[in-house]
């Protein structure tokens, strides 16, 4: 690929990104698509206006993008979570990274640490930082060899990597230090990052005082006895070795026919909901038989007193009816004998009475809770066989993807296609945009896949389903995007790369060159466009345009809520910085691209955060670690690439000084994995026990005591519909709220409270 080739698809990518951007900035600022781009809650406050028509609501405008910048992290924090800010910081420091990757041939070590704590909100920096990349880094490697150059719209991008640089060069050593300084500079922001987020998470989990789930341990594999049910042997057995700190518990039902009545009767409530502010804002129709004004929902309000005390979802014969699992959330009445609880093994047989902390109660995922836990061992196997079985289907897509860039080996195949591609047009569409186009067509069925892996695997928890769906994508598209289009060719060549592994570094100093012409591509189409289409969510406002346009329904659904993809977001933002690491010293030109694209992905987040998505629940920053991890992953591979292409080059001093590096780098990760990784895997009890110290002081445990009752009830409805519904149809609000199932001890009283579900509020009965 020559550089038209590239600056076609950088052409046909920016115009698709500017002309989206400018058009959701109009789109944004229409009344009808205010439940698209802002959200259920202020779509619930903002559609209801009758604005006047006016110009500028059709004049695009960087209104959003001033505001996305101007927001402080405080504010982020507040409105999407520990885990919107740890992927904003992981933004964020990829961001840095290309600037300090850019300037790394130029600048010495001292004025590199400074810009690392230079803040972000100077935008000038990376402005600087691009020119630097493609005035000063790019000639070390144009002149790498004596020949004639050709003009530099029909050079071929090879010219601007190492691959031009000759064996035995003595320039070879600017790359062995420009690798030193990126390591080095990557290994500083990472400590400072990771000791910040540590230092987040241990806040958010002692600002948490009536989170529920610390007083909770999930109880599992309950062995089954005849002569008692589930609920009774758990009661006996916590009242024989916990007796001094066991409070209660909840058993996990059979939830089939009641879920399914209790879903059908919040959607009726909300309903009647929307259906009676749409009518209370209305004249009220005359009677048709004596001309009398009326209002509809008035009959409701004819019930007596008595009627409307009996007007109740009443689930106490169903709760009679529905089967125990063994499986149990069992209540403590401190935080530290729930953790200590949690991490005992409460057996000589591993296999039964498995504990674990409890999810928060919004992010329980009910339906895992009843597959039995020693399914889950032959579950995650045929996951993960599945997984590699998929991996291994999709290299047909990326081999297939391969070929568009190698127009001889296609025309050779499709004798029928020389003559289109003698077409200079044609032949720079193909080999510039179609091959990133095709494979990113291909990569959407990835994360719904690997969303069904997570589910079968038994996660039972919403965040650990996605923690690990994001798990499986960051995986899945380093093989395929990465080292399948690396070593492109033939599936059988593809495998028989790594017969011999001290061949790996060579081959990857071979092939990444090569490759780089396909990353830089890569990064316009699935790194500028995407954001210009996430921000867009073109298919919720084609629904929004089908909805109120075609099937002329105003309201706006009342539950058409979203969370924010990280399963997806996260394992795109990892694998473009594990190219820019990679390409950093190989291929510089892919750097203004990514800078590019960071700087942009740090707008659209924002905005997407403030705007889009509500977080419903959060894992506490558990996505922190697998940044970490990618990043030390993405320094090593290469610094080995580095030592392949300084073999091939015959330089052997820069190779003799890449291996300490490797060797300092992974110590620096097995430092970190002492230092930090355990704050995210397990609780301190130090912290819990001051914070049981302090609630008995304040005298708050018995108020946790009573709503931890509720808190992990199994059939719920969301109170706040009927806490919004209008006075005229005199709604009795204990409908929502007074579900009971009385029938034992350990089956407690359901009634929603969701004040609760959020760490930091109190929790309300």
């Amino acid at each position: 690929m020559n550089i038209s080739a590239l600056l076609t698809s950088a052409g046909i990518n920016i115009a698709i990104s500017v002309s989206l951007l400018s058009l959701y900035s109009i789109l944004r600022k229409q009344p009808s698509n205010v439940s698209v781009y802002f959200g259920k809650k202020l779509a619930s406050m903002c559609d209801k206006r009758n604005d006047p028509f006016s110009l500028e609501r059709f004049v695009p405008s960087p209104s959003w993008i001033l505001k996305a910048w101007e927001t402080t992290e405080a504010e982020l924090l507040e409105l999407g979570g520990l885990d919107a800010v740890v992927f904003i910081r992981i933004v964020v420091f990829r961001l840095i990274s290309m600037l300090l990757e850019s300037v790394s041939t130029v600048f010495h070590c001292g004025f590199l640490i400074a810009i690392a704590i230079f803040p972000l909100n100077s935008i000038r920096i990376f402005c600087i930082a691009a020119v630097i990349c493609i005035f000063l880094v790019l000639p070390v490697n144009y002149y790498g060899k004596d020949m004639i150059h050709k003009k530099i719209s029909s050079e071929s991008l090879e010219v601007f990597t190492i691959a031009n640089v000759k064996e035995g060069s003595k320039w070879l050593w600017a790359h062995c230090l420009a690798l030193y300084i990126i390591s080095c500079s990557a290994c500083f922001l990472l400590y400072f990052e990771y000791k910040s987020i540590t230092k987040m998470r241990l806040a958010y989990i002692t600002r948490s005082i009536l989170n529920p789930s610390h007083f909770t341990v999930l109880v599992r594999a309950v062995p089954w006895s005849p002569e008692q049910s589930y609920s009774d042997s758990v009661r006996e057995y916590f009242m024989n070795y916990y007796a001094s700190s066991y409070l209660s518990h909840q058993m996990v039902y059979r939830s089939g026919t009641v879920q399914k009545l209790m879903n059908d009767a919040e959607k009726m409530c909300r309903v009647f909901k929307h259906v009676s502010s749409e009518n209370s804002n209305r004249n009220s129709l005359p009677c048709h038989f004596c001309g009398v004004a009326s209002n509809p929902f008035m009959i409701l309000s004819s019930e007596t007193e008595s009627e409307k005390g009996n007007v109740r979802f009443d689930v106490l014969d169903l709760a009679a009816e529905k089967q125990e699992y063994a499986t149990a959330f069992v209540f403590f009445k401190t935080r530290y004998d729930t953790i200590v609880a949690s991490e005992v093994l409460q057996s000589a047989n591993p296999m039964l009475w498995v504990t674990e902390m409890a999810p928060e109660p919004r992010d329980v995922y009910w339906s895992n809770l009843c597959i039995p836990y020693k399914q889950l061992w032959i579950r995650k196997i045929a996951t993960l066989l599945a997984a590699i079985v998929f991996m291994f289907v999709f290299l047909i897509p990326v081999t297939f993807v391969q070929g568009l860039t190698q127009l001889d080996q296609l025309s050779h195949a499709l004798p029928f296609l020389r003559g289109l591609f003698k077409k200079k047009y044609v032949t720079q569409v193909v080999t510039g945009y179609l091959p990133s186009v095709v494979l990113i067509l291909f990569l959407y069925a990835v994360p719904p896949t690997m969303m069904l892996f997570s589910t079968i695997e038994g996660a039972v928890s919403h965040s650990g389903r996605k923690k690990s769906t994001c798990i499986k994508v960051l995986y899945f598209t380093i093989w395929n995007v990465f080292f399948v289009n690396v070593l492109s060719g033939s599936i059988i060549g593809q495998l028989s790369v790594f017969s011999s592994v001290k061949d790996i570094p060579k081959q990857l100093a071979e092939a990444v060159p090569i490759q780089a012409t396909f990353f830089m591509t890569y990064v316009l189409t699935s790194g500028w466009a995407s954001l210009s289409v996430e921000i867009m969510q073109p298919f919720i406002l084609l629904c929004n345009i089908l909805k109120k346009f075609i099937f002329q329904i105003k309201e706006d659904p009342p539950d058409g809520t979203l969370s924010f993809p990280y399963h997806t977001e996260v394992p795109r933002v990892l694998l473009f910085g594990l190219i820019g690491f990679v390409c950093s010293i190989l291929a510089p030109l892919i750097l203004p691209l990514l800078l590019i694209y960071f700087l942009l992905a740090y707008l659209v987040y924002r905005n997407q955060i403030m705007n889009v998505y509500i977080t419903n629940y959060e894992s506490g920053g558990q996505y922190w670690p697998i940044a970490h991890k990618s990043t030390i992953f993405a320094l090593v591979l290469t610094q080995i690439i580095a030592l392949g292409v300084f073999g091939i080059k015959r330089s052997s001093v820069a190779s003799g000084f890449i291996i300490p590096l490797i060797i300092g780098t992974l110590l620096f990760n097995a430092y970190c994995s002492q230092r930090f990784s355990p704050t995210f895997d397990k609780l301190a009890a130090q912290d819990f026990m001051e914070m049981d110290r302090r609630d008995q002081q304040d005298g708050r445990m018995e108020e946790i005591y009573k709503q931890l009752r509720s808190a992990y009830s199994q059939f719920r409805l969301s109170q706040d519909l009927c806490k919004a519904a209008p006075a005229h149809i005199n709604h009795n609000e204990n409908t929502c709220k007074d579900v009971n199932t009385n029938s034992n001890e350990d089956q407690e009283s359901i009634q929603d409270s969701e004040a609760a579900l959020r760490p930091g509020t109190e929790i309300g009965s």
